[in-house]
């Protein structure tokens, strides 16, 4: 972090007083991703070892602003360090936007009128600034060609569809994935291509939208950035609206080039489908593969479009292996589970000690509730509990005689209710509830377990309970 301390203090001639991880590097990029602020600016720092990467990243970023885009200012850069200090643009992410303004299908005024701007840009970022664009510096390659494809449906392959147990005839799905690649590259491919162009890279200040990871852009088809966003698996756009942004989108590019409608309209399925399978292979590789569950999450969302697209589109290329693979996903057992956990709420409950700093949210959630009991009587200052903890009878029993538990048991209760009752409504999937003590072993123990307690068992909750301090000394125990 030293090295982002000095870019700050060079550029702004002041040294950072706070620096806050963001949510960020818990996405599948392993980009470190840091605010740093003074008493008057803040900034964004990245530190990733890919120095190719942050090298397009730096140039495209650089391009595009000489091109009046909305993309982040490039403050300083230490390409030798894996460094770089951009704008802060804020926290409110597309996506963010949209999961605060809906309700199942129904999706606010202003979170579509943020989409509409957002398509309105796009030929702008594809064709504009697209022609003068230094393709020499793209990583890891410089089009979106015959091995880049290869790339992404091998992918999904092997972490998605072996990893899932999904059978298929490996040599048919290879010349369906054949004619699919042959069919894909015909179309028209001398454009800018975003490649990540999704919810969650657009950030919205002052009701504008501005655009960062582009790193992995590339020359390619115009249909591939479109089909990202709007088939963009947790965002679970309606199928309405996912029409009226994508005639939106196709009057706005009218406005750039000679657009032949119908021939757009030919590939653009087929780009849709490959966009998913990607993102599918993504899904599996960190999910199945590196055990991070909550990548799993959006593969409900992802096998809902794919049904979507087998009752309502036909492909102008016959691709038989594939689509048995298609719907052998929509019967998986193994992946109806994961779409039966994705309808429930997960209310995530951490016990911790505020010795040891407070809980990570795995999800990139970022959201819930952090409560102090080091207010309450505290069994541990008794020599008879030294040895016990919050799970134990003898310190239950000792805190349910105390009215102060209760009462803060009841706040506590109060508060998390009315959290679950909304985020259910509003169609969200997590809530985080962290309950800290001294020393994370009696107190914030003994309430996890109570309000673990009071909400299992109710309809449409997960419920997941972790001890921090009591797992650092079962590993210690284990060592000894």
């Amino acid at each position: 972090m030293d090295v982002l301390k000095k870019l700050f203090e060079e550029h702004f001639h002041s040294p950072p007083v706070r620096m806050q991880p963001l949510q960020g590097e818990l996405g599948g990029s392993g980009r470190k991703i840091v605010r740093l602020a003074s008493e008057k600016v803040s900034a964004i720092g990245i530190l990733y070892g890919v120095r190719e990467e942050n090298a397009a990243f730096l140039e495209f970023s650089k391009h595009f602003r000489r091109h009046g885009l909305p993309v982040p200012e490039i403050y300083a850069e230490d390409l030798d360090h894996g460094a770089y200090l951009e704008e802060d643009l804020g926290d409110t992410s597309l996506f963010e936007l949209l999961s605060k303004n809906r309700a199942g299908e129904n999706i606010a005024p202003q979170a579509v009128e943020a989409y509409r701007k957002v398509v309105a840009v796009l030929p702008r970022f594809q064709v504009e600034a697209g022609r003068d664009l230094n393709y020499k510096v793209c990583y890891p390659c410089a089009s979106f060609d015959r091995q880049s494809i290869a790339w992404d449906l091998n992918y999904f392959k092997y972490y998605f569809l072996r990893l899932a147990g999904i059978p298929f005839n490996e040599q048919a799905l290879e010349d369906d994935f054949g004619r699919l690649t042959e069919f894909l590259l015909s179309a028209p491919s001398d454009y800018f291509l975003y490649r990540d162009f999704q919810s969650r890279n657009v950030m919205l200040r002052d009701g504008n939208p501005y655009f960062v990871d582009y790193q992995g852009g590339r020359k390619g088809a115009l249909q591939y950035d479109i089909a990202s966003l709007l088939y963009d698996a947790k965002a679970d756009l309606p199928p309405e609206l996912r029409q009226q942004l994508l005639e939106h989108y196709l009057e706005k590019l009218g406005g750039f080039i000679q657009l032949d409608r119908e021939a757009f309209m030919r590939h653009y399925y087929a780009y849709v489908y490959v966009r998913i399978m990607q993102a599918l292979g993504a899904y599996g590789f960190r999910g199945f593969y590196e055990r991070k569950a909550h990548f799993l999450q959006s593969v409900p969302y992802a096998l809902k479009n794919l049904r979507w697209l087998l009752h309502n589109v036909r492909l102008p290329v016959p691709l038989p292996a594939l689509m048995d693979a298609f719907k052998g996903m929509l019967a998986s057992e193994k992946l109806q589970g994961l779409a039966s956990e994705a309808e429930n709420l997960v209310v995530r409950i951490f016990s911790f000690s505020f010795h040891h700093g407070l809980p990570k949210d795995e999800t990139g959630h970022g959201g819930g509730f952090v409560f102090d009991g080091r207010s309450l009587p505290n069994p541990g200052r008794e020599e008879r509990f030294k040895t016990l903890t919050g799970k134990d009878g003898p310190v239950i029993d000792y805190l349910n005689q105390q009215e102060s538990v209760h009462q803060f048991l009841a706040s506590v209760l109060s508060l998390v209710d009315a959290s679950v009752s909304t985020y259910q409504s509003r169609g969200f999937k997590n809530l985080m509830v962290s309950f800290g003590c001294t020393g994370g072993q009696h107190r914030s123990v003994y309430l996890a377990e109570q309000l673990a307690k009071r909400l299992r068992g109710r309809n449409g909750l997960e419920v997941a309970v972790r001890h921090l301090e009591l797992e650092k000394l079962g590993k210690r125990r284990a060592l000894q």
